[in-house]
């Protein structure tokens, strides 16, 4: 990505992690990258354009990190709490408010719910493939099919973000035991295969 458009992710981001995704302006936006209003149109044509970009942006590097992590020989529980310390990160880096933000600006419109979904699949399925690693060493996952689990995992994650970003101490501690009592789960379940 050469260097206009780059610097215009970088400018939507931290602009929408001050102001929200309903506050953010496109001209601000253009203020702070240091170009003119007109850049923004010219690349991504206009502030949910801009906003998708960003969040395509980082998807694809917080994938290639996911990917490579399930992608090694530890076993599954020592993953999946290397997927709970990514939590911490990525809700540091603000890529969890980014991806929350348009979740919800997805809710009434459309296109934008349309386009989410697609860079949520990406996660999803790299859950399905970890789940279906899991059935096929260990066998039957009992009456939940590989796709459910991934989408359960999926979902807890999700949601548990969007409560953790709600900044209620006694929620945040909560979310991230229950998120982290799956690995113990999990590392009683591959211990006993």
């Amino acid at each position: 990505m050469n260097s206009t458009p780059l610097r215009i992710i970088e400018a939507a981001r931290s602009c929408l992690l001050a102001d929200g995704y309903a506050a953010l302006s496109t001209r601000r936006v253009a203020e702070v990258a240091g170009v003119p209003l007109s850049q923004i149109h010219y690349h991504f044509r206009g502030k949910q354009g801009v906003i998708v970009a960003l969040l395509d942006h980082e998807n694809r590097q917080l994938l290639t990190r996911q990917r490579e992590m399930y992608g090694s020989d530890t076993p599954l529980w020592q993953r999946y709490e290397q997927a709970c310390d990514f939590l911490e990160d990525d809700l540091a880096s603000g890529y969890v408010r980014v991806l929350q933000e348009m979740i919800a600006a997805g809710w009434s419109d459309a296109d934008l719910a349309a386009r989410v979904l697609t860079l949520l699949q990406s996660w999803f399925e790299v859950l399905n493939e970890v789940a279906r690693e899991a059935e096929e060493r260990f066998g039957s996952l009992g009456p939940v099919r590989p796709a459910d689990l991934a989408m359960l995992i999926g979902l807890s994650f999700l949601g548990g973000e969007a409560v953790i970003l709600l900044g209620d101490e006694g929620w945040n501690a909560r979310v991230r035991s229950a998120l982290r009592s799956v690995g113990a789960v999990i590392r009683r379940f591959e211990e006993s295969a």
